[in-house]
């Protein structure tokens, strides 16, 4: 994955960074009281303005912000979806015309109803995608958490289709291109699978 170098930041009406040393259990408890005491507080009360901050908020402070909170959270877990989800914005918001490449190629070779449960406004051009990982995003806070976390799978399904058959074109004239897109499509897919079973967690009650 690409890598971030915007400056971290922790304002106090976000997040509450606390200091631990590289304890595994310490980070482990931090990231899930962080995650659960922010996704709680804002689904109690979804001000549409702390939404609105919140779905901005690597845009103003970077990834690594996010990333020293819940990046090395399990993948099946509130603070690794959540990471999952936030990640997925930055990366769409640093490249949207590859990753609306990836996406509407994806669509073409017959997504489904992956198509439909992602959501995207077709055609999906870089505006569209930048705006299906906003309300893809807004959805955790404000609206259906699994269904927004299933939207997030579809388009990781639908770009990892994307990615697969640019590789597959590529692979006789530009096999190191070729490869980094498989690779990317591997990620996706990955990606969408734990995506996936975070949704099913959160709607048993056991996603903590």
């Amino acid at each position: 994955m690409s890598q971030f170098h915007k400056p971290t930041k922790f304002p106090g009406e976000v997040f509450e960074y606390l200091q631990g040393g590289d304890d595994p259990a310490h980070i482990s408890r931090v990231a899930h009281e962080t995650a659960e005491a922010l996704l709680s507080r804002v689904r109690e009360h979804p001000d549409a303005a702390v939404v609105d901050r919140l779905v901005a908020f690597t845009d103003e402070h970077g990834i690594d912000a996010i990333a020293e909170l819940w990046s090395r959270s399990s993948a099946r877990s509130l603070p690794g979806a959540l990471w999952r989800i936030y990640l997925m914005r930055a990366l769409i918001r640093q490249d949207p015309q590859g990753s609306s490449l990836l996406y509407q190629r994806g669509v073409d070779e017959d997504a489904g109803i992956d198509e439909v449960v992602a959501g995207a406004t077709a055609p999906t051009g870089p505006e569209q995608i930048i705006e299906l990982a906003d309300r893809i995003l807004r959805g955790l806070f404000e609206g259906d958490f699994a269904v927004a976390l299933e939207r997030a799978a579809a388009f990781c399904r639908i770009s990892s289709a994307g990615a697969a058959s640019i590789a597959d074109d590529l692979e006789n004239t530009e096999p190191e291109r070729a490869s980094a897109l498989t690779t990317k499509a591997l990620r996706f897919s990955q990606t969408a699978q734990e995506l996936t079973g975070c949704a099913r967690l959160w709607r048993s009650g056991s996603l903590d």
